[in-house]
Formats: C-alpha cells, sequence, structure tokens
C-alpha cells in the first residue's frame, strides 16, 4: 500500500523533481506559512494543528510502493513524468531543516507567519500541502469553537459533529482543534478515547419513538443508565409532554437515590423553550438538572438566546463547528510564501497590496500595554532586536498607517520546533494548549473579540523591515 507521504498536491513533487532537474538540490529557501484574513470576518484566529504536522513532516518517507506510483506516471505525451534522478531523490527523502512556529492554542492574526520553514528548496516545497493541511483546517475550527465558548461566556459546549464532519479524519482533526478552542467534551467515542476527552451523549428521537409511549421510553432509559441521564424532551412537545414526562422520571429517580442529569430540547424557539423548562423543573424541585440545546447551533444563535433570557446550560454544536460554516468561514485560506532563496530576501508582487509577500528570514513579537493587554505585534527582521524602546510598525497593505509601540512587555511568538530534522520541542498535553487559549483571549481586549464589527488588531513591519520591502519594490519598479 501506498503511504500518506503521498498526502501532497502532485505540483508539489514535478516541482521539487524540476529543482533537482536544474542542478538546484543545494539552493536553500525560506518559506513562511500564513493567512491573508481572520476566519469568520473576527478579530482573532486561534493556532492549531501543528503537532500533527511536524508529526506528518518528520515522518515523511517515500517506500517502495509510494515511488512505484510515482514511476507509473505518464505525461500526456506517454513519457515517465518523473526520472530516475528524482525518484531516487525521494527514496531516500528526509527533512533535515529548521521550522519555527507559534504554539498551539496562541491568539494569532493575519499577515504574520504561523509556521516558518527553512532548509533545502527541495525539501521545503514537499512540505507545502502537508502543512496547509493540518494548519488551516485546526485552525479554522479551533477558531470557531472559541467564538462558540466565548459567545456563551465561556460555557459548557459539547462538539456534536462527528456525522457532518468532513471524513473520518476531519472529524477527528475537528474534535481535537475543538477541544483547543473552549469545546469541553465530545460524542466522538474515538475522538475522546484517542486524545483524553470526556465522550458525552443521550439518546435521538428515534429510542422515544421505539416505545408506546415517551413516558415509557424516559423509564427506560432511566433503568438503563440512573447515574447519567439526559432525556431529550423534543420528540412530541416539549413542554406539554416532554418536560412533564421527564420531571416525572426525575422524581422516580430521586427515590432510587439518583439524579436526572438533563433534558435535551433539539428544535423549537430555544430562548423560549429554555426558560418555560427551567421554570417547571425548578417548581418541581429539580434545581439541579441541567439544559441542554441542540439544533444547528452557531455563535449567534447562542448570543442571541443569551440575550432573549434563554436558561441554557450546555451547547451541543455540531455542523456549523466541524465545518467551520459562516460568513467568513468554510476554509482558512492560508498561504505558503517563499520570503528568502540562498540567503536572499525574496518578494512576490502582485497589483494587489494584500497578495506581495513580506521578504526576508523574520520573527513576531507581541506588545502589551501596561494594563496587560495585547497592544499589536511587530514583524520584524531575525536578526533585529526590539526588546527595548520605542518601536514603530507600518502596515504593509497601507503604509501611511503606522503605530508607535511602547509597551513595557514583549514576548517573541515564533518558538523552535524543529532543528536540522530533529524534533526539539516538548508538545505540550491538549488541557495545557486549551489553557494557553484561554489565558489568550483573557489579554485581548473585549472589541477584537466581539461578534460584531470587532476592532482591528494592528499587525505591521518594524521600519527596518519596511524599508527592506520599499527598497525592493523599488528596484522592481526601475
Amino acid at each position: 500500500m501506498v503511504t500518506r507521504a503521498l498526502l501532497t498536491d502532485l505540483y508539489e513533487l514535478t516541482m521539487a523533481a524540476g529543482y533537482l532537474e536544474q542542478g538546484k538540490s543545494e539552493d536553500s529557501a525560506t518559506f513562511d506559512l500564513y493567512f491573508r484574513h481572520n476566519p469568520f470576518h473576527g478579530g482573532y484566529a486561534i493556532a492549531a494543528g501543528l503537532e500533527a504536522a511536524i508529526e506528518a513532516v518528520v515522518e515523511m518517507r517515500f517506500t517502495g510502493n509510494d515511488i512505484g506510483f510515482l514511476r507509473s506516471l505518464r505525461t500526456s505525451a506517454g513519457t515517465p513524468l518523473f526520472s530516475d534522478h528524482a525518484l531516487r531523490s525521494l527514496e531516500v527523502f528526509r527533512f533535515c531543516g529548521d521550522i519555527r512556529a507559534v504554539e498551539e492554542g496562541s491568539v494569532v492574526f493575519p499577515n504574520e507567519p504561523l509556521v516558518q520553514v527553512s532548509g533545502r528548496l527541495f525539501e521545503c516545497q514537499v512540505l507545502e500541502s502537508i502543512l496547509l493541511c493540518h494548519i488551516n483546517y485546526q485552525t479554522l475550527i479551533a477558531t470557531k469553537a472559541a467564538r462558540l465558548w466565548e459567545a456563551a461566556n465561556g460555557g459548557t459546549i459539547v462538539e456534536f459533529g462527528l456525522r457532518r464532519a468532513p471524513g473520518p479524519d476531519g472529524a477527528l482533526s475537528a474534535c481535537r482543534a475543538a477541544y483547543i478552542g473552549g469545546v469541553d467534551s465530545t460524542s466522538n467515542v474515538l475522538g475522546a478515547a484517542l486524545l483524553g476527552l470526556t465522550p458525552r451523549g443521550t439518546h435521538a428521537h428515534s429510542w422515544v419513538q421505539s416505545f408506546e409511549s415517551e413516558l415509557e421510553a424516559f423509564r427506560a432509559f432511566a433503568r438503563s443508565f440512573p447515574k447519567d441521564c439526559t432525556l431529550l424532551v423534543d420528540t412530541y412537545d416539549v413542554l406539554q409532554s416532554g418536560v412533564p414526562n421527564a420531571i416525572i422520571v426525575g422524581k422516580e429517580l430521586e427515590a432510587q437515590g439518583h439524579r436526572l442529569s438533563g433534558i435535551r430540547i433539539d428544535s423549537g424557539d430555544l430562548a423560549f423553550l429554555s426558560q418555560e423548562s427551567r421554570k417547571m423543573l425548578d417548581q418541581a424541585g429539580l434545581e439541579y438538572v441541567k439544559i441542554v440545546a441542540s439544533n444547528e447551533l452557531d455563535e449567534y444563535i447562542i448570543s442571541e438566546v443569551i440575550s432573549q433570557g434563554g436558561k441554557v446550560d450546555i451547547w451541543g454544536v455540531g455542523t456549523h463547528l466541524v465545518t467551520g460554516d459562516g460568513p467568513g468561514g468554510g476554509a482558512l485560506g492560508g498561504i505558503y510564501k517563499m520570503v528568502e532563496h540562498n540567503g536572499r530576501p525574496k518578494i512576490k508582487l502582485s497589483s494587489n497590496p494584500e497578495k506581495m509577500t513580506n521578504p526576508g528570514v523574520k520573527s513576531v513579537v507581541r506588545f502589551f500595554d501596561a494594563s496587560g493587554f495585547m497592544e499589536a505585534d511587530a514583524i520584524t527582521a531575525a536578526t533585529e532586536d526590539v526588546s527595548n524602546g520605542p518601536v514603530v510598525i507600518v502596515d504593509p497593505n497601507n503604509p501611511l498607517r503606522r503605530k508607535r509601540l511602547t509597551g513595557p512587555s514583549r514576548v517573541a511568538l515564533l518558538k523552535e520546533i524543529v532543528k536540522r530534522g530533529e524534533v526539539v520541542y516538548d508538545f505540550p498535553a491538549l488541557d495545557r494548549v486549551r489553557e494557553r487559549r484561554k489565558d489568550q483571549l483573557a489579554h485581548l481586549h473585549e472589541s477584537h473579540r466581539r461578534l460584531h464589527n470587532p476592532h482591528e488588531y494592528k499587525v505591521g513591519l518594524t521600519q527596518s523591515l519596511w524599508s527592506q520591502k520599499e527598497k525592493m519594490l523599488n528596484q522592481v519598479a526601475l
């Protein structure tokens, strides 16, 4: 069988082969992986997917079956697509370069490198698609989960997305990224087992329909799971049937020394139904019973339900979470661009300023104001020292926009992950990654976190780096 070394776009391999054929086997290069726009028209993103991406990179080996498949490929003229020289190079391929990256769970913004890859041009090129595949998707889902968590005021969210995820691999990646972003548990049993998460679930409408009455169905479920019983109350009528029957079963569980865990509402006016259900449960002395809401939820619906006085304790979110759906969603749009070749900075030009690249090997330094809030991020030349004194940053898309940074606290975001092909970074447990996301959002001003019309967080080039870019632009113009 072929391996996941072939999980790449064909043009990565044809370019790599072309570099070898053109005598560029020892050329060096640096590539930046970044995105141009925050997803969901939001004010930030949450970095995720790095651990899986690095694992894929360091384990990439082309087996005999992989090489056999590539050898079988033909051009339109019927000749072999890859030369024997190129295939021999792939047979011994192993990434031996360096990777620096922003840690998972970090709050990140457009145009700053999330990952920076340096090494031989040939090997850096081969990594493009697999890095983007992992980073783009998990960052998208972690960001969506963080927005849901913010909308729920830090409330409890369960990931319900397995059946709507983009395939089994997507379901597991979404499960992991959603936990980083703020989800508390998952309905995905395999995801829970592999990632050390808590699996959560109730029952479907089919359970209720398989019994002669709703009350009989509830009693049967309570007999089967007396210590973890959440009842789905909207099969027939939430307020006329579902909740009253759940109350009967709840009182019966009390008499047996147990407690009804919760009720789930999966349709209708969630604000109204949760309010009325809460009243009925409380009047029956079941104040401890949690109300779970589901049914195509997203951050906007959650925010609305809360603003309308809804009494939901737990939010079950599936489709819109694992698909990254919503305005400005669907894909992160991360890109991978060469910024240095053989020690010389490189730039990609475009009539659209935002599509021009920022040349050279860089660092990213985050400034915090006196109150501890993130002030702005400065993209610096890798050799540049901005540890002291004021720093002026320039918006590369609009050089007239500048900001003077004086924050007393400054943190470099890019960490060494891989050195000469070996992993030198200790990947933390998911709980620690999740705590990093929570901590960093607490230091991001509310104006950048709001769902509607968030304030733009400033990211810019230092004057030194901007001068280098401007000089290169002028040279091309001449």
